[in-house]
């Protein structure tokens, strides 16, 4: 906690980083501030003013400015909060990337040219494209042994014409940067120009996890990391998960992967006999049709089971130069699939109003239209419009 004043309050507006609607409020500054703004790939703190939720923190050149919803009141003294849980994940991350990236590069010549701090894991962007296993692993070993080492991280602040700022690695500056530039050493490993928040050992880390490599941009390899309670909370995930899995599949974690291996072999013979079922069961239903003694002219059918193919088949079985067939598969409360066939000039009439009342899409070509459907519920409808254009064709029918 900090007690500070406010020096401004300005209403103004922000958009949810989940997207949405903007929400109203107010952009305050404070003589000085223990929220970091975000900046550096490190996003930014959280906190209160007082009993009021800061929402976001950004820099304006020299100023640090929260975003709150309620207003206050310029000159006021005020009890600025950190959520420290967030502030010291954040130090964690951040700190672990300035390691792994000093040890990536002193080992392998690895050089870093982003990276990104993520709500679920972290990314750092390395200048190569291939990061093989191996190295990998050696890297991970590394930096874990530099963390019990028990590593001393110290933060300096340089005069920004100071000629030493000429030897600490960096990427630059931002255009509006104004004051002193600082500067984080991992004593004897790494010497870095950063605005962050860091822990002051590495034995705060606890632990590191590499997580595996994925292909970046040209040329580059994004190496992804946790770090610290991060690592803990993904064990507790996997822990979670590998008791639901015993008890589902009756057995132990070491027999996990060839139990689902037999299962997905056993889903695969199921579905197999099930699409010979099923089109047995259509040649049958065309069949049926075509057995009655009486030629209909429309024919209608809905099946929960099934799919294209399925519909198709009844359509090739009983033929669609005389019978306006409609054909529909799914449940009949939420989407589904549907068939117009028929002759050529009333499918592509009636094909469009079709997938309209069933609040789909789809599209057609000689005598059949077919599409998915989001209101399977209106097949009533659909059958109303077909037996009166039917009847507008042939008032006998």
């Amino acid at each position: 906690q900090f007690t500070t004043r406010v020096v401004s309050c300005r209403a103004a507006e922000l958009r949810p980083e989940s997207g949405g609607e903007p929400v109203r409020g107010f952009q305050v500054v404070l003589e000085d501030t223990i929220l970091f703004p975000e900046g550096g790939g490190q996003p930014d703190d959280r906190g209160l003013i007082g009993d009021v939720p800061v929402l976001r923190v950004t820099r304006r050149g020299p100023e640090a400015v929260h975003f709150v919803t309620a207003a206050l009141e310029p000159g006021a003294e005020v009890l600025l909060s950190l959520d420290w849980e967030r502030r010291f994940d954040h130090m964690q991350q951040h700190s672990g990337q300035h390691l792994i990236s000093a040890i990536a590069e002193q080992m392998f010549g690895f050089k870093t040219t982003s990276w990104e701090l993520g709500r679920q894991r972290s990314v750092i962007e390395l200048d190569t494209p291939l990061v093989t296993a191996e190295q990998v692993k050696a890297l991970e070993k590394s930096v874990n042994e530099k963390i019990r080492d028990r590593v001393p991280v110290t933060v300096r602040e340089l005069a920004a014409d100071d000629p030493e700022i000429e030897t600490v690695k960096s990427r630059g500056l931002p255009d509006d940067h104004v004051g002193p530039v600082r500067v984080v050493d991992i004593k004897g490993i790494d010497s870095n120009l950063c605005c962050g928040t860091h822990v002051s050992n590495l034995s705060d880390l606890q632990v590191i996890k590499l997580l595996g490599v994925e292909k970046g941009k040209k040329n580059k390899t994004n190496l992804v990391f946790l770090v610290g309670n991060r690592v803990l909370k993904s064990i507790d995930q996997s822990h979670s998960t590998e008791k639901a899995l015993t008890s589902l599949l009756k057995n132990g974690p070491g027999e996990h992967v060839e139990a689902v291996r037999r299962l997905q072999s056993s889903v695969k013979l199921l579905q197999k006999n099930n699409l010979n079922l099923l089109r047995d069961i259509a040649v049958l239903i065309a069949r049926d049709f075509k057995s009655k003694p009486a030629p209909r002219q429309l024919f209608v059918l809905h099946r929960k089971e099934g799919d294209s193919e399925f519909m198709n088949i009844i359509a090739n079985e009983i033929g669609t130069e005389e019978t306006l067939l409609f054909l529909t598969v799914g449940d009949e409360k939420e989407a589904g699939l549907f068939l117009l066939a028929g002759p050529v000039e009333a499918v592509e009439n009636l094909g469009p109003r079709v997938a309209e009342l069933l609040g789909g899409k789809g599209a057609g070509k000689r005598g059949r239209f077919q599409g998915k459907a989001a209101k399977m519920s209106r097949r009533g409808e659909v059958q109303a419009l077909l037996q009166e254009f039917i009847s507008h064709q042939n008032p006998e029918a």
